[in-house]
């Protein structure tokens, strides 16, 4: 039964604990979602929790140089990118209860101990913060066969030990066969070409030390690992040595499940975990993720990515989107960054090396010139186009400028002082003091008109995707920029949802993020539209070279 703090050690089901050890961004997000996948494919209902344990509440302020790309789940929560793989893996939509920082936890203990919830008690780590821990990770898992819990950050993190204290007592509450810990650690190459195991066993020391043994160890390494070194790290690390498994470096982050498979580790887990007796038989499991990422490509297409922001991450669920729909359309997509502050530059060369152009969401005024100088180049050459958010927006700023002629035509955002303020701060937003989860976040419906490119796209006369902006096109001008070929064929009410060109063979716009909801399986309609127009862009060209 809860106690004061509201914990429950009654729910739940099995758990496997994830952490990692030697250095941060060794994959251990993508190794337990690759896990989860396999699971599943075993017949599993799968879930997972991702722990941050920085004091931000939520992701929502943080650069994305700081921490890569703020992804948006179905609920509005704005959290960290790794559960965009968790998502994408396993198929699934996770809520906001899936992420568990320290910001969150702290604030719920404090605001508890103000409203007296703790019945005058003094309130500790232990077990008030982590009792919190604990009831957020089981509420999370309720109702589902598996729950995956990543515990970001590297052991020996000072922000980390509340939860390691968490997870301890945790595997205490629990029968044996109810928790698995993996523990993901590097496994690196000297100049002699030797694979070292030092960094493990230390890792490992530094989990021992704080009362976790790990079940499974994970060497992360360039190549395969080697039996001698397996074996090595199962002497010093006591694990058996058929639970060290290797994730070496892969193509591609979707073949790592494949490579977990081959090494038995979704059979190990399930055996330890009891679970062996209730899975689909191995001959009969569903191999459309093996034969999806596998597939030979017909040819390759290269995109431009126009952002500002010089690093991969910050562009995650794009880049993911663009590769779902080359996985569906069986086409090698090879996304060129275009660094949208040195379009002045070199623009017209690496655009005209694209097969299509995609402008990103963003926030504020730098880089935003030369996203504008790639969108008219676009629009001007007849390239297809896609605009995400800010890229929708920016496309309405181009079109009353070059278009209609609206000199000076802006968002308020980049310019207050705009005499067009075609894109404008939404109503609700103007009171709002605090920054943090205050936009306009998480799913919406939007309306399609029949006989448009958004409806043939989505085949369908609504949509729901997730939003995350505070500005939007400015009613007053609706009527000016539907004066001629463009079209506003996605609507939430009164705000403008889709756009497009009705004279271009692909130039849509969507003011939400359609990259969040785009999954390997089930690749996202305005990316596949991006790709169909290119394809039949090149095989026009080819014809008249012909």
């Amino acid at each position: 039964m809860p106690t004061e703090t509201g914990y429950d050690p009654s729910l739940g089901n099995k758990f496997i604990f994830v952490t990692g050890g030697v250095m941060s961004g060794l994959g251990k997000g993508i190794t337990a979602a690759s896990l989860g996948r396999l699971l599943a494919n075993a017949g599993f209902d799968v879930t997972a929790v991702k722990i941050d344990p920085y004091l931000n509440v939520d992701a929502g302020t943080m650069n994305p140089y700081q921490h890569g790309e703020v992804y948006v789940l179905k609920d509005g929560g704005e959290v960290d990118l790794d559960l965009g793989n968790y998502e994408r893996f396993l198929d699934i939509d996770m809520t906001f209860d899936h992420n568990v920082t320290t910001g969150k936890v702290y604030r719920n203990v404090i605001d508890r101990e103000r409203a007296g919830d703790y019945l005058g008690k003094t309130v500790q780590i232990i077990p008030h913060v982590t009792d919190d821990i604990k009831r957020r990770i089981r509420e999370a898992a309720e109702g589902h066969d598996i729950c995956l819990v990543e515990v970001g950050g590297t052991v020996g993190d000072i922000e980390g030990m509340a939860f390691l204290e968490a997870l301890r007592q945790f595997t205490d509450e629990e029968p044996d066969e109810n928790v698995l810990l993996t523990h993901v650690t590097l496994v690196p190459l000297a100049p002699n070409g030797e694979q070292k195991t030092k960094p493990t066993q230390h890792s490992v020391k530094e989990l021992r030390s704080i009362g976790l043994q790990p079940d499974i160890l994970v060497g992360r390494s360039d190549d395969p690992l080697e039996k001698d070194v397996r074996e090595k790290i199962a002497l010093f690390c006591d694990v058996p040595t058929r639970a060290v498994f290797s994730n070496y470096d892969v193509e591609d982050v979707y073949h790592v499940p494949l490579l977990l498979e081959e090494e038995g580790m979704d059979e190990y887990v399930m055996d330890r975990l009891g679970l062996a007796e209730r899975a689909i038989p191995k001959a009969h499991r569903s191999t459309e993720w093996r034969d999806l990422v596998t597939q030979d490509t017909e040819t390759d297409i290269d995109i431009a990515l126009v952002g500002k922001y010089d690093l991969r991450d910050a562009y995650m669920s794009v880049r993911e989107a663009l590769k779902h729909a080359g996985l569906d359309r069986n086409v090698e997509v090879d996304v060129k960054w275009v660094d949208s502050e040195r379009m002045q530059e070199e623009h017209e060369r690496r655009l005209a090396e694209a097969d299509g152009i995609v402008v990103p969401g963003g926030f504020g005024s730098r880089g935003v010139e030369g996203k504008l100088e790639a969108i008219t180049y676009a629009r001007e050459h007849d390239v297809p186009y896609l605009g995400l958010c800010f890229g929708f927006q920016l496309a309405v700023i181009e079109y009353a400028r070059n278009v209609l002629g609206l000199e000076g035509a802006n968002s308020t955002e980049i310019d207050e002082n705009t005499p067009h303020p075609v894109i404008d701060l939404l109503p609700e937003q103007y009171d709002l003091e605090d920054l943090g989860g205050t936009m306009r976040l998480g799913a919406h419906e939007t309306q399609i008109d029949e006989g448009t490119l958004a409806h043939e796209l989505y085949e369908a006369d609504s949509c729901m995707e997730r939003h995350r902006h505070r500005y939007e096109v400015n009613p007053e001008y609706i009527d000016d920029l539907t004066s001629r070929d463009l079209v506003f064929s996605g609507r939430a009410g009164n705000r403008m949802e889709i756009l497009e060109l009705d004279e271009h063979p692909y130039f849509i716009g969507t003011q939400f993020h359609p990259e969040f909801r785009s999954r390997p399986t089930r690749a996202s309609p305005p990316f596949t539209g991006l790709l169909d127009a290119v394809l039949a862009r090149i095989e026009a060209e080819r014809e008249v070279e012909a």
